[in-house]
């Protein structure tokens, strides 16, 4: 082996290839994950009356895990979930098909939005709409979560 091969052959980090193994992205992800946690649950709560929902909130919450997967590999971020994505993504179905239910038990068509009479804490007007956006968040999350370990694994 060369001198300049020796070397980097010794310097690559051993264990899971889709480790960067750097301290300032270690050290940020620490920060940011929780913040981007926070936004992502700040989003799907808020999108039932405004901008945001399930969806956008669903992408947020994937895009700290897959910072999560670059700082630490697929390994760690497995561990740090301890759930299987597709078991989120079905959970999120399961959710998002149950919404409905509760406008067909009060009369109306399945998917009609129910209301709660008295806003919730910090919620504010909460019904089904939130219930169907808590599915698509799982969903949404449980796919790219899904997507990204099969892709960096392989």
């Amino acid at each position: 082996m060369t001198g300049a091969k020796h070397r980097a052959a010794a310097s690559a980090p051993s264990g899971d290839a889709t480790s960067s193994h750097s301290l300032i992205l270690s050290t940020a992800t620490r920060v940011l994950m929780p913040l981007l946690l926070m936004l992502s649950v700040f989003l799907l709560v808020r999108g039932h009356n405004d901008p945001g929902g399930g969806f956008v909130g669903g992408l947020v919450a994937s895009t700290s895990f897959v910072l999560y997967t670059i700082a630490h590999g697929v390994r760690a971020a497995r561990e740090v979930i301890r759930v299987n994505p597709a078991s989120i993504a079905a959970v999120g179905i399961a959710i998002a098909a149950l919404s409905g239910l509760p406008a067909v038990l009060a009369g109306e068509p399945f998917m009609t939005g129910v209301w709660l009479s008295a806003p919730l804490p910090v919620i504010g007007k909460a019904g089904t709409p939130l219930l169907f956006d808590t599915g698509v968040y799982c969903v949404v999350l449980g796919v790219v979560l899904g997507m990204v370990f099969t892709l960096t694994e392989h």
